[in-house]
């Protein structure tokens, strides 16, 4: 079915990126259209990323603290115990009110939603499948910001069940007794922390020599001696091999980066945090004439247009940080540029953190990239052993 309504803009996904853009779009005037696959807005973030991972951290670091930290200040705790199943709820529950913030947005903002999986079906078109048949939309402009999804290892596919997603890790029914993370970024570092936090062991694999590659080197090396003294165990430049599930229990094997050493770890889940990769599957590039490059990601110009007038992209599928806050950026300034204003995105300034006990926050190059660059800096340091509000907190690591 074609529909007659014209709009200035399609959106396709409706992630913090999609669903941005279309609300700036629409604030400056234009008659905007999201198109979404899935049955909440808010994407990876909202929805199995950034809100439930934060919200699970935020639970569990109170839990560990009622546990072990709480007799220190004083006060006195007997029979701590964990309710996993309202930690989820609750979980859920905040999800829930911030999916739900963003329809009333598209609500306020005029912005017509529509639920189904969207295909570019040739110049100013997209075709929607939903669940009531087929729909085709017209649009002078298009924008694809479908974002990313888990990168599976071949040798060590998801099951849903024992080798896992970050998806499928921030709902596991249960604390595993032994879990193992393959991938020590921000995703690997942070489920892992919780799951210990709960009384998993884990143990994460990493076949760089360090954790959290991209962020400066001394602060990654002081980020794992403070999760090893959690219980965290780090096995670095070493590499996942394969996976069998034998008498209820996964056996990984692992081999060292130079090959000297080999073994196997068993586990009760894996969870694999290598990576995302950009979600273009199904999107009718090809037919459309949208350029991917050699890694999967959609190629843009400055002005995130494609080679195809008419046609943008923003967010994880353009490559980049994948961050939703610069998802975001990139939209408003799409938005502000199909509008005919300046829209801009200032790289350098994208924070970074990786949200652990204690944090690891950064912004701008590192250390090492400045040097690598030859550009003359200042290094300025301060313990938080000796500030007053940190001891205060007992929070002086850092």
């Amino acid at each position: 079915m074609s529909d007659t309504t014209f709009f200035d803009l399609i959106v396709i996904g409706a992630g913090p990126g999609g669903y941005v853009a279309a609300i700036r779009a629409a604030q400056l005037g234009m008659r905007v259209a999201c198109v979404e696959k899935d049955e909440s807005l808010g994407g990876t973030c909202l929805n199995v990323g950034c809100i439930p991972s934060k919200a699970l951290l935020d639970s569990s670091e109170m839990y560990h603290q009622a546990k072990h930290s709480l007799d220190h200040h004083g006060i006195k705790t007997t029979g701590v115990a964990l309710d996993l199943k309202a930690m989820m709820a609750r979980k859920d529950g905040v999800v829930s009110q911030l999916t739900r913030g963003v329809a009333g947005l598209f609500k306020k903002n005029k912005i017509e939603y529509v639920r189904g999986v969207g295909k570019i079906a040739g110049a100013g078109k997209v075709e929607v499948d939903g669940s009531t048949g087929k729909r085709t939309l017209t649009a002078k402009h298009i924008l694809i910001a479908t974002g990313s999804a888990p990168i599976a290892l071949k040798t060590i596919p998801f099951d849903g069940k024992h080798i896992v997603s970050s998806t499928e890790a921030l709902t596991l029914a249960e604390v595993p007794k032994k879990l193992v993370v393959i991938g020590a970024g921000a995703i690997g570092l942070e489920l892992g922390s919780v799951w210990s936090r709960l009384g998993a062991e884990v143990v994460v694999i990493e076949f760089l020599d360090r954790i959290a590659a991209t962020m400066d080197r001394e602060m990654t090396t002081a980020l794992q001696r403070s999760l090893e003294k959690q219980g965290l165990k780090f096995r670095l430049k070493t590499g996942a091999q394969s996976a069998a599930f034998e008498n209820g229990r996964v056996h990984l094997t692992w081999k060292s980066a130079e090959g000297s050493e080999s073994g196997t770890e068993e586990c009760d889940v894996v969870l694999v945090a290598i990576g995302r990769r950009p979600f273009t599957e199904k999107l009718g590039m090809a037919d459309a004439g949208v350029e991917l490059d050699q890694r999967g990601f959609v190629v843009v110009d400055k002005h995130f247009q494609t080679r195809v007038p008419g046609i943008y992209a923003i967010g994880d599928v353009i490559g980049g940080a994948m961050l939703a806050h610069k998802a975001e950026e990139e939209g408003v300034a799409c938005a502000e540029m199909i509008a005919g204003t300046a829209g801009h995105v200032n790289y350098l300034a994208v924070p970074n953190v990786i949200y652990t006990y204690p944090e690891l926050a950064s912004v701008g190059i590192t250390e090492e990239e400045a040097r690598a660059k030859g550009i003359e800096i200042k290094i300025g340091k301060f313990p938080l052993m000796a500030n007053g509000r940190a001891k205060a907190m007992d929070a002086t690591e850092g």
